[in-house]
């Protein structure tokens, strides 16, 4: 009989791991102006987008899918024109070359302003579509697809109670801990977790795609390059970095992709993923054990993710990576025991990552996130794990994870302010770069 408690966490993987096309934060941009668009139930002469500031610092420097343009005003533009909000966050996945080039005639006009939005939660989104003399408004917060609000003219056509407000679905009890997970991972009916070989599938083809081009700053695809003049070794490790930047490359760039996401976040949900995908492929592993590594990898990082907060200034990499040591652990037969060695590790080498908006260089983060997982997977094969006695980490791994959490949410709090001042001051002044990208 499956214990009751399991229903929870696959609903947890169904509702946080899914597809996306595109940066999770102008996507959600995107569906929220596509709803707007949809309600209106006309082509919108003007939109107006008010966003909270980690929404906007997350989504400012990164590739729009099919666009070739970076910023939530091209996202807006485009969700009006070519978005389907039945699609979530894979909503531009149908988007056209004529609707793309609509959308920067858009910008070129004037016809799309952002502004910040104050007093709102950290993931906050409100668009406002003219047309036809009619207006209509949608609202997003707390999570990436989460529309609480969708009106025509001033009347109410939809709505529903934010996921963090009091009473709402976040208050109930928290499921999940690293014990739980993984007797989940490791004794769940394989029938009943195959679903998440999806997200191998998906992300895997990411990384063939970032591989074969020249997205971003290549990160990926310079790893492979330098393996061939023998500057790095051809090793499951070096496999583990180049795959999962690859994936990051092209999704970072624009890349019309979609990928499977973790909380959230394309990059989680590649880092959640690549890395085991890496060590099971070396290890030949079978599919039921690639999906228990997975399932280990992405459950962990929608935990510690819990604890932190969607939008924080703690870089997601780091998390995914964390949550990707785990798996790793799993393939090398290791148990609890050492998978609470590695995020020891991992919480001891790279809590304090910032995160400053997703750009192609997260690439980079991605890969330094991932090197350590591979080394904190290692060390923890070996019995060696940073202790109680060093920085944030505990002994209790629940309370490790707690402290993690506490840093990046309330610890980083004046961070994230100076670190959106600073990329909102750019936009005011942008640079020979940044004028090429429009």
């Amino acid at each position: 009989m499956r214990n009751p408690e399991w229903s929870k966490f696959i609903a947890l993987l169904h509702k946080e791991v899914v597809p996306a096309t595109g940066c999770t934060e102008p996507i959600a941009v995107s569906l929220a102006t596509a709803h707007a668009t949809r309600a209106l139930g006309a082509k919108p002469e003007r939109i107006e987008v008010r966003l909270s500031g980690n929404l906007l610092k997350n989504g400012m420097g990164v590739g729009v899918p099919g666009t070739g343009l970076t910023g939530m005003d091209i996202a807006a533009a485009v969700g009006a024109l070519g978005g389907d909000p039945d699609k979530g966050l894979d909503v531009l996945s149908g988007l056209t070359p004529e609707q793309a080039e609509d959308g920067r005639r858009m910008l070129r006009e004037g016809r799309v302003t952002v502004a910040v939005a104050e007093g709102v939660p950290l993931l906050y989104a409100e668009v406002a579509v003219e047309g036809g003399g009619h207006r209509a408004r949608a609202v997003l917060e707390d999570e990436h697809s989460n529309v609480t609000l969708i009106e025509r003219d001033g009347r109410e056509i939809f709505s529903r109670v934010a996921t963090g407000a009091e009473g709402g679905p976040a208050q109930d009890a928290w499921p999940l801990t690293i014990a739980k997970i993984h007797a989940f991972a490791t004794t769940a009916d394989f029938a009943d977790i195959a679903f998440i070989l999806e997200a191998a599938r998906l992300n895997e083809a990411a990384a063939v795609e970032g591989l074969a081009h020249e997205y971003g700053l290549r990160v990926g695809r310079t790893i492979d390059e330098n393996i061939r003049k023998r500057l790095m070794s051809d090793d499951v490790a070096t496999t583990a970095v180049k795959w999962t930047a690859a994936a990051s490359d092209a999704r970072m760039d624009g890349a019309m992709i979609a990928v499977m996401s973790n909380s959230g976040s394309g990059n989680q949900g590649i880092t959640c993923t690549m890395p085991v995908v890496a060590f099971a492929r070396w290890g030949k592993a079978d599919d039921e054990t690639l999906a228990r590594a997975l399932i280990m990898s992405h459950l962990t990082s929608i935990h510690v993710k819990h604890g932190l907060g969607r939008l924080s200034a703690l870089c997601g990499a780091t998390v995914a990576a964390m949550a990707s040591s785990c798996g790793i652990v799993m393939l090398l037969g290791g148990g609890l025991e050492e998978i609470e060695r590695a995020i020891r590790n991992m919480v001891g080498t790279l809590a304090g990552m910032i995160c400053d908006g997703a750009k192609t260089g997260c690439a980079m983060k991605v890969a330094s996130a991932v090197g350590a997982a591979v080394r904190s997977a290692m060390l923890a094969m070996d019995g060696i794990c940073a202790t109680c006695r060093q920085g944030i980490v505990e002994d209790d791994i629940e309370l490790c994870l707690a402290n993690l959490a506490r840093l990046g949410s309330d610890g980083m709090v004046e961070t994230d302010r100076v670190i959106l001042d600073i990329m909102v001051s750019k936009q005011n002044h942008p640079t020979p770069e940044a004028d090429s990208e429009r």
